[in-house]
């Protein structure tokens, strides 16, 4: 059945919506000011990975978004448990070793999802969970620096915390 035939999805197509480096929401160069609007676009980005594409799902409407750097953000961290909670509702585990930061504007990167493409996507720290994972920073015995999460310390990647 060929895709948008009775049964079957919509073609999937760009429609002029922008998710931002920033977490910031605009359609044909237009902010999206409606907050619930805004969250509900967070709660359904969705990746395609035979398609390689992100999109976004509102009912019966299925469309193509443009992501600037990163699709999802990470809203929360539970150091404890060493869990992220991410922009679209999902929990995922924090793995230190993909932590980078933005050529953009230094904030806070990481690899999420990993299991719907090699690599995995990024993953955006906002303000309050870049501030909750600083609180687990630590200097390593050998240099540099730690994260302590979940009860075990993991050497942070020299990226993040070396300037060139």
């Amino acid at each position: 059945m060929a895709p948008g035939a009775a049964g079957g999805p919509p073609p999937l197509r760009p429609f002029g919506l922008r998710l931002h480096h920033d977490g910031r929401w605009s359609h044909e160069g237009q902010p999206i000011a409606h907050r619930r609007l805004r969250e509900r676009f967070d709660r359904s980005v969705a990746y395609l990975p035979g398609e390689g594409k992100f999109v976004v799902t509102l009912r019966h409407f299925r469309g193509e978004i443009e992501v600037e750097e990163a699709a999802f953000f990470v809203r929360e961290v539970d150091l404890a448990a060493g869990r992220l909670r991410l922009s679209d509702g999902s929990t995922a585990a924090l793995a230190p070793a993909t932590l980078c930061l933005s050529p953009r504007d230094g904030a806070l990167l990481c690899r999420v999802k990993r299991s719907l493409t090699p690599g995995g996507l990024l993953a955006r720290f906002d303000r309050g969970a870049h501030a909750e994972l600083l609180q687990a920073v630590e200097p390593a015995p050998g240099g540099g620096f730690a994260l302590r999460l979940a009860g075990r310390c993991a050497a942070l990647p020299e990226c993040c915390w070396r300037r060139v």
